[in-house]
């Protein structure tokens, strides 16, 4: 009995241990959570002082006022704010004006500085929150991301190996002398312009041109800053300093073309341009009827276009949440606004409008090869290696043949190709390199059979069995499927021109280009060429996206109006770069990108005309006194808060 007694005095003991732990968790939980609540509050009054004063400033003075009965206080505390959080209002709305930037704060201004004159707080502190919210949020939509220059410099080559008097040097890749001998090891960025000592050597210039397949280069041929080594060690002899070799080139476009490219002007201000003029007539006409300078303050404060100035943030953020909803991520609010009004679209090619890796196109057997049996040894030596072309192969083995072996003695040339032994019989699978060693008779069938394909735009790999030529299997870069529908909604949005931009030859280009639907064509593009053709596109066209995945893109991302760079498997630099970045391999987002930026500002549009249309009644009303500036004000929030309720319907 006792013993059972002790059993249930330790259940309730380990059970209330349990409650208290889950108690404490709670509180954990609710603690950290208050803590954030906090550490964000003080961030947003950190970041939009005027606000968050404002907005304080009201509240106090109201409890003064109305609930502890005390007019003059509330009052005193509203004049402070008003001045307090008045004045950066006035003096920048003023700067601007200096410097002929006619904007929708005008309006906000003077009736700040008239609450002022008549001392009458109340409706001033309103405006000041309205204000300086309107302010806050549309620097929430239109901030900047982080700035792309670093991210591209930070993958510039920083250091070369110069080989002099026998002895390896590692040296800062800005010691580099046109002339110097340099050593470039597999894997390394060549650090600088220059030209190859050494035949065969295997160079991945897809940072540059975008083109997936590895280029092979012989003793006397240019190699580039900025690409990889992917083969055997080689030697170069520098042709170019660091800052004027490719790579360099290619931050000094971005450079370029982030600093050219012009400020726009916001949607509201557009309208202020004439809504200004009419408010500050109506208000003089206001008080020539009642003779009253209240007049004015309340035909300002009705007029205070801060529907204008919250319809197109509200629109924007709710626009970019929408897209976010959509894996498109949208960087600045001008990028949404600018999107919908493009009227030409360009594409890069390599891993934008087609996948950007080799595809099985064919497995061609040899003779009498049977085809199944050499895919199933194909298949067994390239499940070894993660090269996206094996992939590819083993995608098409896939359910064929229940299991498939291990191969033995595997090894894998970087470049070049893979080999194993399955069934006792021994299988080479990769370029002409990988036979360099063998006989003549089996490279001269090679270069046989070669001539018989149309390589244009492929990539071969070649089949050995034993020695004996068995199989070529053909790799192309495969159209993404949808494209073609993409092109033709696009036109229906009202793109005009559509145009492909690529390093590949201009054969390739124009058959890829007929496949998705796309109107023109510019190939063997270098990076400075992708971006004369931007802007002499935007000189006809004025706004114009560019959509790109590649370091080569990065200047002509710049340059657009719009630049849409592919985040999943595109570089982090072509990330960096674009105003809105695609956060999954789909490139008909780009549709649905158009389709959001549309409709974000025509919503935009509608609050700003129904805010203009009650403005202007309420102005009628308010130039006779039929409305005191108190009322005014509050009448305004109302509008406020319509304008934002419609703004919200982008998401």
């Amino acid at each position: 009995m006792d013993f059972l007694k002790i059993c249930k005095s330790m259940s309730w003991m380990v059970q209330r241990n349990k409650e208290n732990a889950s108690r404490m968790h709670i509180f954990s939980r609710l603690g950290n959570q208050t803590h954030q609540m906090i550490k964000k509050a003080m961030f947003l009054v950190r970041q939009y002082p005027i606000p968050s004063l404002a907005l304080c400033g009201l509240l106090i003075g109201s409890i003064f006022h109305w609930l502890l009965g005390s007019p003059d206080s509330g009052h005193s505390i509203w004049l402070a704010i008003l001045v307090a959080g008045g004045a950066p209002i006035v003096w920048d709305t003023i700067k601007g004006m200096l410097r002929r930037k006619f904007a929708a704060d005008i309006v906000a201004m003077l009736a700040i500085l008239v609450s002022v004159i008549t001392n009458d707080p109340f409706p001033g502190v309103i405006i000041v929150l309205m204000q300086s919210g309107g302010k806050a949020l549309e620097d929430y939509a239109f901030r900047h991301a982080q700035d792309s220059l670093e991210e591209l410099s930070k993958r510039a080559p920083r250091f070369a190996i110069r080989k002099r008097d026998g002895m390896l040097d590692k040296i800062d890749v800005t010691d580099v002398k046109p002339g110097n001998v340099l050593l470039v090891r597999t894997g390394d960025l060549v650090p600088v312009d220059g030209i190859t000592r050494n035949d065969q050597v295997q160079v991945d210039e897809s940072a540059l041109t975008g083109e997936p397949v590895t280029k092979t280069k012989n003793d006397g041929d240019l190699v580039f800053s900025g690409t990889v080594n992917v083969g055997n060690p080689f030697e170069m002899e520098a042709q170019k300093t660091s800052g004027e070799s490719q790579y360099a080139k290619i931050v000094q476009m971005v450079r370029k073309a982030q600093q050219e490219k012009a400020p726009l002007q916001r949607l509201a201000d557009r309208y202020a341009v004439w809504f200004t003029p009419i408010v500050i007539a109506v208000s003089l006409a206001g008080w020539a009827i009642t003779q009253s300078t209240t007049t004015i303050l309340a035909v300002l404060v009705v007029a205070t276009p801060c529907p204008l100035i919250f319809a197109t943030p509200a629109a924007i953020i709710s626009g970019i949440n929408r897209a976010a909803k959509n894996n498109i991520v949208i960087k600045t609010g001008s990028a949404i606004e600018q999107l919908g009004k493009a009227k030409a679209i360009l594409f890069d090619k390599t891993g934008t409008i087609t996948f950007g890796s080799p595809r099985l196109e064919e497995l061609r057997p040899i003779d009498d090869v049977n085809f199944n049996s050499l895919l199933r040894k194909i298949a067994s030596v390239e499940q070894m290696s993660s090269h996206p072309a094996a992939q590819s192969v083993l995608a098409l083995a896939e359910g064929r043949f229940g299991s498939i072996p291990t191969p033995e003695n595997f090894h894998e040339t970087p470049g070049a190709g893979v080999e194993g032994d399955v069934d006792r019989q021994h299988i080479m699978i990769g370029s002409e390199i990988l036979f360099a060693d063998m006989d003549m008779k089996l490279k001269q069938r090679i270069r046989d059979v070669k001539n018989e394909i149309d390589s244009d735009g492929k990539m071969l790999a070649f089949v050995t069995v034993d020695g004996a030529l068995s199989g070529v299997l053909i790799f192309v870069d495969m159209v993404r499927p949808g494209v073609d529908a993409m092109i033709g909604k696009l036109k229906k949005l009202g793109i005009r021109q559509t145009a492909l931009l690529t390093g590949d030859n201009l054969h390739n280009a124009e058959n890829i280009a007929r496949k998705s639907g796309i109107s023109a064509v510019h190939a063997n593009l270098l990076p400075e060429q992708k971006v004369s053709i931007v802007k002499k596109t935007k000189d006809v066209f004025g706004n114009v996206i560019m959509v790109g995945d590649g370091i080569n893109d990065a200047p002509a991302l710049a340059t657009a109006t719009t630049g849409i760079g592919m985040g999943s498997k595109g570089t982090a630099i072509s990330a960096e770069t674009s105003d809105i970045v695609l956060m999954v391999d789909d490139v008909t987002k780009v549709m649905t990108a158009v389709e959001i930026s549309k409709r974000t500002v025509k919503i935009a549009k509608q609050g700003i005309f129904f805010g203009l249309g009650a403005s202007f009644v309420l102005m009628g009303f308010a130039s006779f006194g039929y409305i005191e500036p108190e009322y005014g004000a509050l009448l305004q929030e109302v509008l406020d808060v319509a304008v934002i309720l419609n703004a919200m319907r982008a998401r």
